[in-house]
C-alpha cells in the first residue's frame, strides 16, 4: 500500500502493481503545504480521491476521512457515503471510535481501521504502546475494530512485537507504518519513499529513489538550455 494524491502518480503506482492506494490526510502536508493533517477538508479529500480513482486501474483506492468528518455516527455515514459516491473509491479509512466503525459497516460502507499513533488527534507524534497500559489499549482497540467490521487495520508507530501480537490475534490483515515486519502489509507515504523531501526522513522510511535531485537536475538543465538558446530547437518548433 502506498499513498497517492493525484492522477499521474496513481496511474504509475497502479500499473506497478500496488494493491491499495491510500489518499491519506498526509495530503495536507506533502501536497497542500499545511503544517499538519488537521487542516485537510472534506472537499480536499474528495477532489484528490477522485483524481486517484481516475488514475487507478487495478488498485483498491481508500479515502482517509479528515478530522471531525466522522465525529458522530450520522455525520460519519453521511460524509463517507458522499465521498464514496462522488469519488468512486472502494473504501474509507477512519481514526475514529469503534462505535463509528460499527455504524459505518452496518450502513454498507467498507472501513479500514487505524490504531497506534493517530495523527489527527495526537498532540505529539512518536511511538505508541511502549508502556504496558498503552500497549494493552492498542491491542484491545485492534480487536474491537475487527469485531466492529473493519476489513483491515493500520498499525502506526507501535513496537514491532506489539504489532506481531496484534497481527497474530486478528483474522483481518494489518497494514503497518512504523510497526515493523510482522504486519500483513506495509504502507508508506509515496513522497517519502521516492525521496521527494530530502530534509524529512522518519526512522521507519526506506528511500527507494532520489526524485528531488532528479527534478532539480532536470530543471537546471532546462534553465541552462533556455538561457543559451538551445531550447527550443528547430525540431521542437512549428513551421
Amino acid at each position: 500500500m502506498l499513498t497517492a494524491y493525484d492522477y499521474p502518480t496513481a496511474t504509475i503506482l497502479s500499473a506497478a502493481g500496488v494493491d491499495m492506494l491510500l489518499v491519506g490526510d498526509s495530503l495536507g502536508m506533502v501536497v497542500l503545504g499545511y503544517k499538519d493533517t488537521k487542516s485537510v477538508s472534506l472537499n480536499d479529500t474528495m477532489r484528490h480521491t477522485a483524481a486517484v480513482v481516475r488514475g487507478s486501474k487495478h488498485s483498491l483506492v481508500v479515502a482517509d476521512m479528515p478530522l471531525h468528518t466522522t465525529d458522530t455516527a450520522g455525520t460519519a455515514i453521511r460524509n463517507c457515503q458522499a465521498v464514496m459516491k462522488q469519488t468512486g473509491c472502494g473504501a474509507v479509512k477512519i481514526e475514529g471510535d469503534v462505535h463509528i466503525v460499527q455504524s459505518l459497516v452496518a450502513a454498507g460502507i467498507p472501513v479500514m481501521g487505524h490504531t497506534g499513533l493517530k495523527p489527527q488527534t495526537a498532540e505529539k507524534y512518536g511511538l505508541r504502546g511502549r508502556i504496558e497500559g498503552e500497549a494493552g489499549q492498542i491491542y484491545d482497540e485492534a480487536l474491537a475494530l475487527e469485531k466492529a467490521g473493519a476489513f483491515a487495520i493500520v498499525l502506526e508507530c507501535v513496537p514491532c512485537l506489539l504489532a506481531k501480537k496484534i497481527t497474530e490475534a486478528l483474522k483481518v490483515p494489518t497494514i503497518g507504518i512504523g510497526a515493523g515486519k510482522y504486519c500483513d502489509g506495509q504502507v508508506m507515504v509515496v513522497s517519502d519513499m521516492i525521496g521527494l523531501f530530502e530534509d524529512f526522513k522518519p526512522k521507519f522510511v526506506r528511500v527507494y529513489a532520489k526524485i528531488a535531485q532528479e527534478i532539480e537536475g532536470a530543471v537546471k538543465h532546462y534553465i541552462k538550455d533556455v538561457h543559451e538558446g538551445i531550447f527550443p530547437s528547430e525540431k521542437e518548433s512549428y513551421k
